[in-house]
């Protein structure tokens, strides 16, 4: 006799949605809708940011292919400005040379100086801090035209040039030597001044993050065992100040690759033999001498492009965790 039982059948269960992976301008759009209010804050900031800094980098990006000068309408010549640059502009490598030269000497040079002046500082007692402070800060918001008038005076190519009358009194020299003139000489004195002006932005930054770390720390240190200054250096105030040695970084390489107003002052414009000519020099002089701005943006794009792969470069040495 058959049984009058249903039989029982599988539950069909419904099947899971398909993943769907949320892209990355989705994501950015959901941040923006959570935090609405942190970029409300941002707009004004990133609307300057854009106007005054994105779009002239993009505009000279677009002018390098072309030919303007300013009275004509740009006319596009394709990469005949960027093969005339590297090929045919004999000047422009030579300043590429220079700067690359000036800023491997003073990048590196200029910034220890900065770290170790602030930190020595830092040592002093509170009161006298301002003044050490704003004796080694002032020669950087000094006029380069006002510091020029300083520096001319030391390097006079006469008898009445300081460095030159000392030396001749000491006897090691017998006649002047044109410190200013000579193609040998005119790079270490614009390093020697430029150095002298490097304690920026970034030496405060160290000063500030100098004096922000927390003393808990040394306490500590102490106990593990640390009992000298450079050990305390070392093991905890490196680590402790590194976002500033990375913007401090970041802002030296800035200010080696845009040295322009020290040469023009010390050396003239164009320098004797070109000697002291950077890449900010040559791009001054095809912009606003003769006129050529679709040259004159290339040489800004190649400025901005090694600009950008040396502080990458930084990120990776000085941007981890």
């Amino acid at each position: 006799m058959s049984s009058n039982k249903p039989t029982s059948l599988p539950v069909q269960r419904p099947s899971p949605p398909p993943y769907v992976e949320v892209g990355r301008w989705a994501k950015l759009w959901a941040d923006i809708k959570r935090n609405r209010v942190s970029y409300y804050l941002l707009a004004p900031f990133l609307l300057l940011f854009t106007f005054f800094t994105i779009l002239p980098i993009l505009t000279s990006i677009g002018l390098s292919f072309t030919y303007y000068n300013i009275i004509e309408a740009p006319r596009f010549v394709g990469l005949s400005n960027y093969r005339l640059l590297f090929v045919d502009d004999d000047i422009f490598l030579k300043a590429v040379g220079i700067t690359l030269k000036f800023a491997f000497v003073t990048g590196p040079i200029g910034y220890i100086m900065a770290f170790l002046l602030a930190w020595a500082i830092s040592q002093i007692p509170q009161k006298y801090r301002f003044f050490y402070t704003l004796c080694f800060y002032t020669p950087s918001i000094t006029s380069a035209v006002a510091m020029s008038v300083v520096w001319l005076y030391l390097f006079a190519g006469d008898r009445k040039g300081l460095f030159n009358h000392w030396l001749i009194e000491l006897g090691i020299l017998d006649e002047p030597y044109l410190f200013l003139q000579n193609v040998d000489s005119i790079v270490p004195v614009i390093i020697i001044v430029s150095l002298w002006m490097s304690m920026g932005i970034g030496f405060l930054a160290f000063l500030a993050g100098l004096q922000n770390v927390p003393k808990e720390l040394y306490e500590a240190g102490a106990i593990d065992g640390v009992r000298y200054r450079w050990q305390e250096l070392v093991y905890i105030t490196l680590p402790a100040v590194k976002p500033q040695l990375l913007f401090g970084a970041v802002m030296q390489v800035v200010f080696s690759l845009q040295v322009f107003d020290v040469s023009m002052q010390l050396v003239g414009m164009p320098s004797p033999l070109y000697a002291g000519h950077t890449i900010l020099a040559h791009l001054y002089d095809y912009a606003f001498i003769r006129f050529e701005m679709g040259y004159a943006s290339a040489i800004a794009v190649v400025l901005f492009f090694l600009m950008l792969g040396l502080n990458r470069l930084i990120f990776r040495f000085l941007g981890g965790d």
